[in-house]
């Protein structure tokens, strides 16, 4: 049975890879007590596109942000171990060491709550292959198009092209792809319009910071292929046009409670980079040390490290997308969905056909405290992916369903700026063809993104009827914004005039009055946010904007 399964089925401070003969541990914290970083100076420890996003939806930075203290960790240092990893959100490390009395020395120091094995000493390689695709009938794929090629189905199944014929297709949004290797993304053809415009952001490797990521295994490449993949009559991703971070915390060659720890460092970097989505197709139920395993009342949402750690990253304003698993195989003795997909604010996704059927080996749900698992499900049996050998063909598995929907969402996100990402989660388990009466399978069922996109609408359109006279949009801006008025024009002016947080008057100018009012030509404004003061019919409002390049 294999152990740990691999769905193809600022970091704060790292160190090197786990060498052979070194155990791995993690030690929990009580507290950030003294601590040299402020929530006065998110700055320190938070990109501005991170600190953001959280202003965007109204997420106030707390102490889950602070990094870990820095005098902690030295001092379990000093009781003989090399530090790998650094986790804020749940304040503790990962080291290293060969220190037997490692364990007993650490747990008398005052501030540490908990010392755990992660990883075993190991002198050769797993051998169980942990790539291996399930097996599922194989389909014709009997419509090709001049554009997407087979790839039309995994696109159109969500109504996808909704949004790509309108130029949705993921711009601004940028995408974490948590995995185990990227192996010549490179270098393949499908990635170049990546390269090309510069949507490849950077690397990370939480496993090993000395190798690079586009030499090892394969799956992350195909993962990522699906949503940003343009290859055009072959394959289109969901997601072409979005950036991507590419990292690496999936070690391939052991299947150890480690590799959940670098998952949440890695999730950590991608929230204080600025990313909007983390796609992770990586997913854990049992392992190498049989002490580490999980018991399918794990699966509840809120036990595992990795689900605690997908939950802090949805809370920070992130979609977290994950796959439900591969356990739905014949003789599987793990028949459940698998960690992090069970965390109560990830979308875990299953896998169906181009029709719509559940594919044979998708985990089945609930979660085990009933929650309704996986949240949604796409195309995962036979793919259009870029394989291992260049060539674009098929895969399985809902390590490849779920960057289906994450690329998807990036577009649906991208088309509705206002909403938030619990927003854009609801609506799309809302729009879902089951999401009256959701299965144990598809869970709410296919999700439509006309549907969804109507309904963020509708949705800000309530609050904006219920809270302000001015709907303003897109935001952030570039070089222009719309005013949309709850209610009738008048023969009246409308006095416009922009500020800096400061109070400097930057732009004044008055419009006549009329229920959609387009402001063009913001080039000139000095980028971040700014003040709209916006004074019709003798009311005065004001909206926050952020000024973009």
């Amino acid at each position: 049975m294999r152990r740990i399964v691999i769905l193809a089925v600022f970091a704060a401070l790292f160190g090197s890879l786990p060498v052979w003969g070194q155990s791995c541990y993690w030690v929990a914290f009580t507290d950030k007590n003294n601590s040299s970083y402020s929530l006065s100076n998110p700055e320190e420890f938070l990109s501005e596109r991170a600190i953001r996003r959280r202003e965007n939806q109204n997420i106030a930075i707390d102490s889950l942000d602070l990094p870990v203290n820095p005098k902690y960790i030295s001092r379990v240092l000093q009781r003989g171990a090399t530090l790998l990893h650094s986790s804020k959100w749940l304040n503790g490390i990962t080291v290293k060491t060969t220190n037997d009395n490692f364990v007993d020395n650490t747990l008398l120091l005052p501030f540490v709550k908990e010392v755990q094995l992660t990883k075993r000493p190991t002198g050769t390689k797993s051998a169980v292959n942990k790539f291996t695709e399930p097996e599922a009938p194989y389909q014709n794929l009997e419509i090709d198009t001049t554009l997407y090629g087979n790839s039309v189905y995994q696109v159109a199944q969500l109504n996808g092209q909704f949004l790509h014929n309108q130029n949705f297709r993921g711009q601004g949004k940028h995408i974490a792809v948590l995995d185990a290797g990227f192996y010549r993304t490179d270098q393949y053809p499908a990635f170049d319009s990546l390269w090309a415009g510069g949507q490849i952001l950077g690397t990370k490797n939480f496993v090993d910071q000395e190798e690079g990521v586009f030499e090892g295994h394969y799956h992350g490449m195909s993962v990522l292929s699906v949503m940003g993949g343009n290859v055009p009559g072959h394959l289109i991703g969901t997601a072409p046009k979005a950036s991507y971070w590419i990292i690496r915390t999936e070690d391939v060659y052991s299947e150890f409670l480690v590799e959940e720890d670098n998952w949440v460092v890695g999730a950590e970097f991608a929230d204080s980079v600025g990313v909007d989505i983390i796609n992770s197709s990586l997913g854990y139920c049992t392992f190498d040390d049989p002490g580490m395993d999980h018991t399918h009342s794990d699966m509840d949402g809120h036990t595992t490290r990795i689900s605690k750690g997908a939950n802090i990253a949805a809370s920070r304003g992130m979609l977290v997308f994950a796959s439900a698993g591969n356990e739905g195989r014949q003789n599987n003795l793990w028949k459940y969905i698998i960690t992090p997909s069970d965390g109560d604010s990830v979308l875990a996704i299953g896998a169906a056909n181009k029709d719509g059927v559940p594919a044979p080996f998708t985990s089945p749900g609930p979660a085990s405290d009933g929650d309704v698992k996986p949240n949604v499900s796409a195309v995962g049996w036979n793919t259009i992916i870029q394989r291992s050998n260049g060539k674009i063909g098929t895969g399985n598995g809902t390590s490849y369903s779920s960057p289906v929907v994450a690329g998807a969402a990036a577009c649906l996100w991208q088309a509705n700026p206002h909403a938030s990402a619990a927003e854009v989660k609801r609506a799309l388990e809302q729009s879902a063809h089951l999401y009256v009466n959701p299965d144990s399978l598809l869970g709410y069922g296919i999700p439509d993104l006309k549907l969804a996109d109507k309904i963020l609408k509708t949705s800000i359109l309530k609050q904006w009827a219920d809270d302000a006279t001015w709907l303003v949009y897109p935001n952030p801006a570039s070089n222009y914004i719309v005013l949309q008025k709850n209610g009738n024009a008048t023969l009246g002016k409308v006095q416009l005039a922009f500020y800096t947080l400061d109070g400097k008057l930057v732009r004044k100018e008055e419009k006549p009055d009329a229920v959609k009012i387009i402001i063009q030509n913001l080039q000139a404004l000095p980028q971040g946010l700014l003040l709209l003061q916006i004074i019709s019919d003798d009311v005065t409002e004001s909206v926050k904007i952020r000024k973009s390049p």
